[in-house]
């Protein structure tokens, strides 16, 4: 399925409907119990969701298209054993099995939604605009054929969309968030404190003797899987990109006039039109505002009228392939500015159409599109050579060869990787430079074996492949203390920095809770005494670390605290001078998404609390032997 296909899922309450993956999780506990699978399903059945039904085909159908376009996202394959892990069979049935629960109460409550809403919703979807920015009648087609719907059957969809909507909306349509509780957010996020505080280092605690071999030795004993060296592989690495090739497509100038004559609708911006329209429910009641009009009532007049106001849509500025309908379309382009229509009947009723202006179209020519053209065939050429140069290294390893074989018969370059841990990092702990970016080739070797042969990666977009041979393995080991005596050492001196650090940090801590001042500590200590303000909780730019901040705003007003620094050898000995909020504006744009915040929060918490009473009221029971055979589980 084509992600985005509906606008619903690109605002929050769209996501509510759609999507709620985490709160779904939890309110799919509800319905996976023993209790609620039932023997007695169809065999073409999945779940039962009160009188609806999900078939097994609609759910391997979901299913496989779910996964393949993770699978695109993540750049590999994903396999059912790794979905299975995830969650993502439950994750994706609880979706499902969320919204035919709510298709069955939206249908029990009558809801109903006009046909020009639908219209609208599917002409302003920025998935179905086409170069000019305008909905592109053509594009919605192909969108909607490539995700499996027929032009009727998306309509139904958007529908139940659409009712969904409503559902929700009611649900979480309230006055807003209780005001206690968004000052209390208020509160937490925009108090800012001030303080006064020393700094303790590893210079602050004196001398630290070595350590005996003895002492080394039993430190090093207790802690040895630290010292640990991580496992390393070696790999070799073949990219191939469609951008690597278009240096070296040839293009003539022949090819970009054709180009321009294939393509001229691409640059052409089509004429525009300003259309609106009154939609009736029949054509009885079109002919009577048409006679109206005749006898020289406005359209203006007309469609402000009680009744038909609500009928009037102001479609803006559209082209003709704009237009959802075709026999409106064709009875718009024949009108000139300022001209009503006659009544047009067509998909959604009969209408009155009023052209309120008219933009003529434009074309540019070949001279101004050449180097564009140029650029889009070389780069569709490279992606077609790409292609054919996968298929030739594919053949090659078919018939045997490594990786760096079918590179050098192919005259590709390919890179060898010497040593790389999980991380990315080599032997001396430095980020491998270079490596491809959006895809982990690092976590796909990790996960292969010496003589595996892999599957290639592919690049986002559609770029390219990169493919990947695991060459040796060297495995983690210990490693004697005679290897890593400095780093031993190096770690057994932080230690011994940080409980003396420790020791002398709570001395200071409870001669201040005695009533000393944090002045004459530093004084006598030899300490520079520093202040700082503005200070809040989270963030990064205070100069603190964020494991400090977090003591700073635990201690009331006036109280003393100790917190770690920003390395393992540093302590904060610090007072709270003193704490403020600023006042709450509720108008303000800061105030305003702070609301929003809540809002959504807790629309997020109710809906998820609705859906799971719905189900339990409606009653929904899981095929768990079916589930099983879709996902590739094992059905005890």
């Amino acid at each position: 399925m084509l992600r985005g296909i509906h606008k619903a899922s690109a605002n929050w309450l769209g996501r509510v409907v759609m999507g709620l993956v985490l709160g779904l999780i939890a309110v799919s506990f509800a319905i996976w119990g023993v209790g609620d699978i039932f023997r007695g399903f169809g065999q073409s059945t999945l779940a039962k969701i009160g009188r609806s039904e999900i078939t097994v085909d609609q759910f391997r159908q979901i299913y496989s298209d779910r996964l393949q376009d993770l699978s695109r996202r993540l750049g590999r394959p994903v396999s059912s054993d790794e979905a299975r892990a995830r969650g993502y069979d439950r994750q994706i049935l609880a979706q499902l099995i969320s919204e035919t629960a709510m298709n069955e109460r939206t249908r029990a409550l009558n809801l109903g939604i006009p046909d020009a809403e639908i219209v609208r919703i599917i002409t302003e979807d920025p998935n179905f605009r086409g170069l000019g920015g305008q909905f592109d009648r053509n594009r919605f087609l192909y969108t909607i054929r490539q995700a499996g719907y027929t032009e009727q059957r998306y309509l139904a969809e958007q529908r139940r969309v659409l009712l969904r909507q409503q559902l929700v909306t009611a649900l979480t349509a309230e006055a807003g968030p209780p005001k206690p509780l968004v000052e209390a957010y208020h509160r937490f996020q925009n108090e800012q404190r001030g303080i006064e505080y020393v700094t303790l280092d590893r210079n602050s605690v004196g001398a630290i003797p070595a350590p005996t071999p003895e002492v080394l030795s039993k430190y090093y004993e207790d802690r040895k899987v630290l010292f640990r060296t991580p496992e390393y592989r070696q790999i070799v690495l073949l990219l191939l990109t469609a951008q690597d090739l278009v240096a070296t497509i040839e293009v003539s100038d022949a090819d970009i006039k054709r180009a321009y004559e294939d393509r001229r609708s691409r640059y052409v911006t089509p004429e525009r039109r300003h259309v609106q329209q009154i939609l009736f429910p029949d054509a009885e009641q079109a002919r009577a505002a048409a006679d109206r009009l005749a006898k020289g009532a406005t359209f203006d007049g007309l469609a402000a009228e009680p009744g038909i106001k609500e009928r009037f849509t102001d479609l803006g500025l559209v082209a003709k392939a704009g237009m959802v309908d075709p026999a409106y379309a064709d009875a718009a382009f024949a009108l000139k500015a300022g001209e009503v229509s006659a009544p047009v009947q067509g998909q959604f009723g009969t209408a009155l159409l009023r052209i309120v202006k008219i933009e003529p179209g434009e074309t540019r020519t070949l001279e101004q599109v050449a180097e564009e053209i140029k650029r889009d065939l070389a780069l569709e050429r490279a992606r077609r050579q790409v292609q054919e140069v996968r298929d030739k290294v594919e053949d090659e390893r078919l018939d045997g060869k490594t990786l760096a074989q079918a590179a050098e018969k192919l005259g590709l370059k390919i890179r060898t990787i010497e040593a790389v841990d999980r991380s990315g990092r080599d032997p001396n702990g430095k980020p491998i430079a270079d490596l491809p970016a959006n895809v982990d080739v690092i976590a796909a070797a990790f996960r292969s074996e010496v003589g595996q042969e892999n599957e290639p990666l592919s690049l986002p977009g559609g770029e390219g492949y990169l493919w990947f041979d695991v060459l040796a393995v060297t495995p983690s080991r210990e490693r004697t203390l005679d290897e890593v005596k400095d780093q031993v050492e190096a770690r057994w001196r932080d230690d011994q920095i940080s409980e003396r650090l420790k020791a002398r940090t709570s001395e200071m801590l409870e001669r201040l809770k005695g009533g000393a001042t944090l002045a004459e500590i530093a004084s006598a200590n030899k300490l520079k005494l520093q202040t700082a303000t503005g200070l809040k909780r989270g963030s990064a730019t205070s100069g603190f670390p964020l494991r400090a901040l977090a003591e700073i705003f635990r201690v009331p007003n006036g109280a003393p605290g100790v917190a770690d620094g920003e390395s393992p050898t540093d302590r904060i000995v610090f007072r709270v001078t003193g704490t403020e909020t600023p006042p709450f504006d509720p108008n303000s744009a800061v105030g305003k998404r702070l609301v929003e915040t809540i809002d959504r929060t807790l629309a997020d918490e109710v809906v998820a609390q609705y859906l799971s009473r719905l189900q339990t009221d409606i009653g929904v029971s899981i095929n768990q032997n079916a589930l099983n055979q879709v996902t590739g589980a094992t059905t005890n």
